[in-house]
């Protein structure tokens, strides 16, 4: 970790910024998508049970 932080170098600093955003925005995106089907399966179990969503 101290590495990192005396590392000068901009350009290392710069893509593992890049590489961070697009993990982040990856993991943003999938979890979006199972958060819409995980709530589309709960209404469907709602719907059976009798409840009205």
């Amino acid at each position: 970790m101290n590495w990192l932080l005396k590392e000068e170098s901009g350009q290392g600093m710069v893509e593992y910024g890049l590489i961070l955003v697009l993990v982040s925005v990856v993991a943003i995106g999938m979890l979006t998508n199972v958060g819409d089907q995980l709530q589309k399966q709960f209404e469907d179990i709602w719907k059976t049970l009798g409840g009205t969503p």
